[in-house]
């Protein structure tokens, strides 16, 4: 209804939004924003390469926070410039930017000098994973750590993707960066231009 209404109003056909101040229950799933505000400085304000890289990663790379607690030293590979996420069977790589190249960099280098006889196969460790002979992900409570209070990675993740939408307005330049199905990218896109799926009277 929101949507159709916008669009009317936009064609002047309508003046008003009579729907404007409906209540539209459960937005849970619908990718919303994260302010412009909110997203400047956040690396700036992070304190160790630990929590710099898993900002870039979902900021910048849109990986979900799952995936960055899982993703495997092996799988980045610095000559490349490539880290490879494992979903399930499938594989997506990263080519990382310059920015994201540097701060793994800097991660690995601090992991090393850190645990240097760590053997966890985890990219990202802690004080207390590292030594664990039971090779741990890192924790969740870890990785919400990173970000100021309010905020999460899979919310940095989603405005990264819609903010790709609102640019390109193509699911398929969504799906091939991030590695989205179908029915996710043309979500976003939904979400992005709604005006799009609204059935306009002829």
């Amino acid at each position: 209804m929101r949507s159709l209404f916008r669009a009317l109003k936009r064609e002047r056909l309508v003046f008003r939004d009579l729907v404007r101040h409906l209540p539209v229950g459960d937005l849970t799933g619908i990718p919303r924003p994260v302010p412009s505000d909110v997203l400047a400085g956040l690396l700036d304000q992070a304190t160790t390469p630990f929590a710099r890289l898993s900002i870039a990663l979902a900021a910048i790379h849109a990986v979900p926070s799952a995936e960055i607690r899982t993703a495997l030293t092996a799988d980045l590979n610095l000559a490349r410039g490539t880290l490879e996420l494992r979903r399930g069977l499938r594989r997506h790589t990263l080519y990382l930017e310059e920015l994201t190249y540097s701060l793994a960099a800097d991660w690995l280098t601090y992991r090393h000098q850190r645990w240097p006889t760590s053997t966890n196969p985890h990219l990202l460790v802690t004080q207390k994973t590292a030594p664990d002979p039971d090779y741990p992900a890192v924790h969740l409570i870890t990785m919400q750590k990173v970000l100021p209070k309010g905020q999460t990675l899979d919310r940095l993740r989603q405005d990264r993707i819609l903010d790709e939408a609102f640019t390109t307005g193509d699911p398929l330049k969504l799906m091939r960066p991030f590695g989205i199905t179908e029915q996710t990218a043309m979500r976003y896109v939904a979400a992005a231009y709604p005006e799009r799926t609204a059935r306009l009277p002829r």
